[in-house]
């Protein structure tokens, strides 16, 4: 008999106190891409027409609208490297919530999470099979059919690249958003030369305040459709656990990649702005698809493609977030255990990334319902508000927490405020039934929270499905405390 594994010295003891645990595979690159790649999605490709028409065709309004919007993006994203350096665990927003405020609010959050981000999810894949499918059927519409069938199969396409390689998503994260940069470079430039060429188009810049100014609540829709642009910058925390050197890195990462997107968004814009009037911003239906007619002709289908490419990258990135988020709630036992475990050979939480792609796949189906969602576009800046303050009460409640970096403090009470602002605006300027549907909803994680969490009510048959499942899957659970198995 030869030698079991147990004595081997190949694997000895360190195979016995080796733990399954997330690899630290996200270096700063990585994280740049990411960042940017959540952001810049189809928005400033297609429609920052609501910008404009809010500010009046005030040039000067609507590009101090977009500064400020990526200023207040910036403030945020600071406040959450500093959560993430100290806390750097996958969750995001959660695992921050949970350290601050604890677990009712935690709870909220990701039952919230749960039925919203991958409601965007669908969005984004039925929005990609547009762009993707419509240039082969001219002025007819695609078949519903079809563009359903393709957003299913690029969602369980990324979903199972992120299940299987972290190092492949990040890769395929970085090459899209390569491309999505450089059609924006295309824009950004083409408008440089032309202001340049054209005398006339200066004129509008230099007047640029000249035009009708918006009242309070034309610009505070303004500053909404700005700030709608730059959603995507809380990604990061997201993967703080699998970051290489988080503490530096990840303030690093937001100081690069946010300013840099508030630049091209500024020079996308003024070179939209040299080519198109702002009444023809206004009535364009794709901004970017109407100045490619206009400045490269022969060439503007390479905006269509750039559009489906940019929505592809933005979608790849929000599969990975969502992951982690159902990850790291299962982990802290608010969703079941199996959705915590790893793959045991390429160590991803694959469960999660099931679940995740599972529900976003239900949304496709009856599209109809993806637009109750956008009844919770103030449930996003509620949890942006509850994290800030959970960074204002760790700064006071555990002053002695290493933290790599600290924001400036009066940061975090500007984006508490502003938070609240933008979850009660919408709601005092147009009461709307869904508001009510999207509250209750919320308050409708009490019915699970109060049996399932807070007395612990367990059913043993789940105990069997979950091992069955562990078994056909090949996962293991997870142990944040040991060695990693899978470097």
């Amino acid at each position: 008999m030869g030698k079991g594994k147990s004595e081997d010295p190949k694997y000895g003891k360190r195979k016995e106190k080796a733990k399954m645990q997330l690899k630290r595979n996200i270096g700063y690159f990585d994280g740049v891409s990411f960042i940017i790649g959540s952001i810049v999605g189809a928005g400033i490709f297609v429609s920052p027409t609501g910008v404009l028409k809010h500010s009046l065709l005030n040039v000067g309004v609507a590009l101090t609208i977009w500064t400020v919007s990526g200023l207040v993006s910036l403030m945020g994203s600071l406040c959450y490297a500093e959560l993430g350096t100290a806390l750097p665990f996958s969750g995001g927003e959660y695992s921050h919530i949970k350290r601050g405020l604890g677990s009712l609010p935690a709870f909220v959050f990701i039952w919230t999470s749960i039925f919203t981000k991958p409601a965007s999810n669908a969005a984004r894949a039925l929005l990609f099979a547009e762009y993707a499918t419509q240039p082969f059927y001219g002025i007819c519409p695609a078949p519903e059919v079809l563009k359903k069938c393709l957003a299913l199969a690029v969602l369980w396409s990324l979903g199972i690249l992120n299940g299987h390689s972290v190092k492949m998503a990040a890769w395929v994260q970085t090459v899209f958003t390569l491309l999505k940069m450089m059609a924006l470079s295309v824009i950004a430039i083409g408008g440089i030369v032309l202001i340049g060429w054209r005398k006339d188009s200066l004129a509008r810049f230099e007047d640029a305040f000249s035009s009708e100014i918006p009242n309070a609540s034309q610009i505070a829709e303004a500053f909404f459709q700005g700030l709608y642009a730059y959603g995507g910058w809380w990604s990061l925390n997201y993967m703080a656990e699998e970051m290489k050197n988080p503490s530096r890195n990840i303030p690093l990462t937001v100081i690069t990649a946010v300013p840099a997107v508030i630049v091209f968004y500024l020079l996308v814009n003024i070179s939209y702005l040299t080519v198109l009037t702002p009444k023809e911003i206004v009535s364009s239906v794709a901004v970017a698809v109407t100045w490619a007619d206009r400045v490269i002709p022969s060439v503007a289908w390479i905006i269509p493609v750039s559009v489906a490419v940019s929505i592809f990258g933005a979608l790849n990135s929000s599969v990975f977030t969502l992951g982690r988020l159902s990850y790291a709630g299962s982990q802290s036992g608010h969703l079941p255990i199996l959705i915590s475990m790893l793959n045991v050979h390429s160590c991803t939480p694959a469960p999660a990334m099931i679940f995740s792609t599972t529900i976003a796949s239900i949304f496709i189906i009856p599209s109809d319902l993806i637009m109750l969602t956008n009844y919770f576009g103030f449930s996003a800046w509620l949890m942006i508000g509850l994290t800030c303050a959970s960074l204002i009460v760790l700064r006071y409640r555990e002053p002695h927490l290493h933290r790599p970096y600290k924001v400036f403090l009066p940061v975090p009470f500007v984006m508490v405020a502003m938070s609240f602002f933008l979850v009660v605006a919408p709601i005092a300027w147009s009461p709307n039934l869904q508001y009510f549907y999207a509250f209750l909803f919320m308050m409708g994680s009490l019915v699970v929270y109060l049996p399932f969490i807070h007395f612990k009510l367990h059913f043993a048959f789940l105990d069997k499905i979950t091992c069955h499942l562990q078994l056909l899957l090949e996962v293991s659970p997870a142990d944040e405390s040991a060695e990693n198995k899978c470097e």
